[in-house]
């Protein structure tokens, strides 16, 4: 078993994938232990629950049931039009049918640093995942399992709106749908005209301006007159839940709404994390595990005690792509109390969190130079499983993509540097 530079390249689709494959190659998937790929293989109803109950507490908090506080926290930012329609009775069911978490594997575990319902990278994976089981490799979600969980998200076809924003990932998209048949497209997001065809939404809420139709399509998807996917619910592409998962404030009404396995489970998790907030405290009242009486004082931390990542929430062109992330020892302290003030101070229209840093494990993967020889390159590695709910309200496992990067990055992301390979048990 093993791919070749070669191989991998030649078979690039004549469209390319995401930045037209400018990533590094491995002649070999990443390895799992058969815990790790069963941990992570078993995230997704879990997953599904904690979505809808976000969306359950913010319903609540919209209607008096809960403080208002949350609800007017969650619709910080966004337009008057686009809040008052997610709070539509005809909205309650409709959920993000894509779940991909974004899980950096530490030396105790998996940490959570995102949950994203309108992820890239899925035709990526897809291909991925084809390429590799071809080679022999038994692959986590087999050969087709990517391609056969987005054909259920809208099984009689339909068409997947991509963005100008969005436009690196057009080029998997077309690949897919060409896996996928004649019933699926993909078309211009801003030149959309509504003709009654299913939609899989490839486009950030925040980008709505330059979106034409996207008023009319969030307000026929509300009266069922279409079918869209992920729905118009801009709280649910928020960060924010990641921190409100901590709040002492709503910590019995987490434990009444979720299944205390899933919150156990959800909480191991997602690091600690805080809703930045200029008001005062009390006299007597403390930041919870910082020790500390004010944001000011955690301004003047120490780099030692600034294993912190501040984090815009959602709702901004700054808020994918590790873009608006900022990990507080990895600045200088001028810079980190200058970064935490600014979002102090935008917290009013652009709400910004706070998560305890984790640190990514290193490992050792085998890497393509570009004369097609292999060397070990030490790095750290981002998983994204993908889950997709069918139309049963099902949620399955369709694959997942390793992202590894040199040991001396501290962010994760898709980079030039970075490897992208599929994962298997070994």
């Amino acid at each position: 078993m093993g791919l070749s530079l070669s191989e991998l390249r030649d078979s690039m689709p004549s469209g390319g994938l995401f930045g037209g494959g400018a990533w590094r190659w491995s002649p070999e998937p990443l390895k799992l232990s058969p815990s790790e790929a069963r941990q992570i293989m078993s995230m997704g109803h879990p997953l599904a629950r904690f979505q809808q109950a976000c969306d359950g507490l913010y319903r609540r908090s919209a209607t008096g049931k809960l403080p208002e506080w949350l609800a007017e926290l969650l619709d910080e930012g966004k337009p008057d039009w686009l809040a008052r329609l997610q709070r539509e009775p005809s909205m309650a069911e409709q959920f993000p049918r894509v779940i991909r978490p974004d899980l950096i594997l530490t030396e105790t575990g998996f940490a959570m640093t995102e949950l994203d319902s309108v992820p890239g990278g899925i035709g990526v994976t897809a291909w991925l995942s084809q390429m590799y089981a071809k080679a022999g490799y038994n692959v986590l979600g087999e050969a087709n399992g990517m391609v056969e969980g987005f054909r259920s998200l809208l099984p009689t076809g339909g068409t997947v709106l991509v963005s100008e924003e969005s436009e690196d990932y057009r080029p998997e998209m077309e690949w897919l749908t060409t896996e996928l048949g004649a019933a699926w497209k993909v078309a211009s997001a801003e030149e959309y005209e509504p003709d009654g065809q299913a939609l899989y939404r490839f486009f950030e809420l925040f980008d709505w301006e330059s979106i034409a139709s996207s008023r009319r399509l969030a307000e026929r998807a509300a009266t069922g007159e279409i079918q869209i996917t992920p729905p118009f619910k801009p709280h649910l592409e928020d960060k924010l839940w990641l921190a409100l998962l901590w709040s002492p404030a709503l910590k019995k009404v987490w434990e009444q709404t979720l299944r205390g396995s899933h919150l156990k489970r959800l909480r191991q998790l997602v690091p600690f994390g805080w809703v930045l907030d200029p008001e005062p405290l009390p006299p007597h009242a403390a930041l919870p595990r910082l020790n500390a009486h004010s944001w000011d004082e955690v301004a003047d931390f120490s780099q030692k005690e600034r294993q912190l990542v501040l984090k815009v929430s959602g709702f901004h062109e700054t808020a994918w792509g590790s873009r608006g992330v900022f990990i507080g020892h990895d600045m200088p302290a001028a810079e980190w109390s200058e970064r935490l003030h600014a979002a102090l101070d935008q917290s009013s229209e652009q709400p910004w969190i706070l998560q305890e840093f984790r640190e990514g494990r290193r490992i050792e993967h085998p890497v393509f130079r570009d004369d097609g020889s292999v060397e070990m390159m030490q790095g750290r590695v981002r998983i994204c499983p993908y889950f997709f709910t069918n139309d049963a309200g099902q949620t399955k496992f369709g694959g997942c993509l390793a992202t590894i990067v040199p040991a001396d990055k501290k962010k994760i992301h898709g980079m030039s540097d970075g490897v992208l390979v599929p994962c298997v048990i070994g």
